[in-house]
């Protein structure tokens, strides 16, 4: 089958925020039409909630981080000014409020494998589950920034690859907290007996590891989908391996399809050979920040008028903390070198190899390309435009949706919903509502009614104590 005659996606689609100012368009909170700065109102998260659920997006992807960005002339105070990811609130606590005001879009949270103990997130992750009524996905990073590992008791961050072997145990424990420590029907709530949970169906998972020691048991009992819906970000050789066998969705940051096609196509194949998983059950969104018209020239007006408003040192704050490269280094025509770095591997991969067309990566290029949609493609024009650019990175890198980022907040989102749906759905790409209206994350992520749980293949799968199932005929995996 030719590629041209495949049958066509029906995309995911989440819209990509932080609980900040701005997010990946640093500057931008200025315009007076931004309505970013209102990230600490809690009707500010709920409205977005509610506008996105009314236009059926999949889900609310929230990014976070434990630092500021201060690789950039050596300290904090570009991202303090431009208001770069600085101030920024933890986003667990606002997904019980908009799952409140919603019944099915689903809420994507970045938490940190490298510093909070399982024990504790397992809690916080089967309590928003239990309180959005199975809606939570768990974006799993391994952080950094040395800003975050200095406030945490560490002089720097642990290294790339030490990061992400912590990972992986990280989150066999949290599947056997999770999965394995309460058999599925272990609440009772005999009310004649006074037996609210069966004792031998809850066990400890005893748990001693080379990071962490855990004897458990969990201490809330199964939530509607046990694991949240798994995602992941990075595509370094330690991310792909780490994707492969954990990732349910995958966070790609590249400003062409080419520099991120290989790397989705590698997942894909390692998902499958090593790890047995369908691999078209990993979910591949591609960040992209889309700038709409009625018309091509309204499109390239709005872009006009928000470059006025985007902070360089705001984009080179963040490009610093991303890479780890201080540009305030390098001359006005340098170009971008290939660095070994401990912070984001695949970002510095991704820009030394990739030049921008013609130009080469200068530090004020850089901060021009930053400034407005981040490390993503920024795609300008009418939504007949804008689709056909989605469909090329669809074509091209083999992705399944977008992460959609947003130059203006809430404005950005009205216009995706108001021009480029329309035209999605007209061309296919696109459902008219959700598979399972009021149903989990995962079966709308999936598209499959009952798949509350990671599918079968899913390493998290083998975890799963079954009701009816005794402790004998399912021990804990390692």
């Amino acid at each position: 089958m030719s590629a041209d005659s495949k049958p066509k996606k029906s995309l995911v689609l989440n819209a990509f925020v932080e609980m900040c100012s701005g997010h990946q368009s640093p500057g931008l909170w200025r315009h007076p039409e931004d309505q970013s700065w209102r990230f600490n109102e809690v009707s500010h998260w709920v409205e977005l909630a509610k506008l996105l659920e009314d236009a059926k997006f999949h889900g609310i992807f929230i990014a976070d981080v434990l630092g500021g960005y201060d690789v950039y002339q050596g300290s904090l105070e570009a991202a303090i000014i431009s208001g770069a990811q600085w101030p920024v609130n933890e986003p667990l606590s606002v997904v019980s409020a908009m799952a409140a005001a919603t019944k099915s879009i689903g809420f994507g949270v970045t938490v940190s494998t490298t510093y909070e103990q399982p024990y504790h997130l397992a809690r916080r992750l089967s309590t928003a589950d239990h309180l959005s009524g199975g809606r939570l996905g768990w974006n799993v990073v391994t952080s950094y920034l040395d800003s975050a590992a200095r406030n945490m008791g560490r002089a720097e961050q642990p290294q790339h690859d030490d990061r992400y072997a912590q990972a992986e145990e990280y989150m066999r424990v949290v599947y056997k907290l999770l999965e394995s420590s309460w058999r599925d029907d272990a609440v009772q709530l005999d009310r004649e007996k006074g037996i609210y949970t069966a004792p031998e169906l809850v066990r400890n998972i005893k748990h001693n590891g080379k990071f962490f020691t855990v004897p458990g048991p969990h201490i809330c009992q199964p939530s509607p989908q046990r694991t949240p819906v798994i995602l992941q970000a990075g595509t370094s050789k330690a991310g792909k391996q780490f994707a492969a066998q954990h990732a349910e969705g995958i966070f790609v940051s590249s400003h062409a399809p080419e520099v991120c096609a290989r790397n989705i196509a590698e997942i894909r194949s390692t998902a499958e050979k090593q790890y047995g998983r369908d691999p078209t059950d990993i979910k591949v969104l591609a960040l992209v920040t889309p700038i709409l018209g009625e018309t091509e020239q309204e499109a390239q007006e709005k872009l006009a008028e928000y470059r006025k408003y985007a902070s360089h040192d705001g984009a080179l704050a963040l490009f610093g903390g991303w890479t780890g490269i201080d540009l305030s280094k390098y001359g006005d025509e340098e170009e971008l070198r290939h660095v070994e770095s401990n912070a984001v591997k695949s970002t510095v991969e991704a820009y030394a190899r990739f030049s921008p067309g013609t130009s080469k990566w200068t530090k004020h290029i850089i901060a021009e390309h930053v400034s407005i949609g981040g490390n993503g493609p920024v795609l300008v024009g009418t939504a007949s435009q804008v689709a056909d650019g989605l469909e090329t990175w669809v074509r091209e890198a083999d992705v399944d949706g977008f992460n959609l980022a947003y130059a203006l907040f809430p404005q950005s989102f009205k216009d995706i919903i108001k021009l480029l749906l329309p035209e999605l759905r007209q061309r296919g790409l696109f459902w008219d509502d959700y598979e399972v209206p009021a149903g989990t994350y995962r079966e709308n992520f999936y598209r499959r009614a009952g798949q509350t749980g990671p599918p079968a293949e899913h390493v998290a799968a083998s975890f799963r104590w079954k009701k009816g199932v005794s402790s004998d005929e399912h021990p804990i995996p390692e």
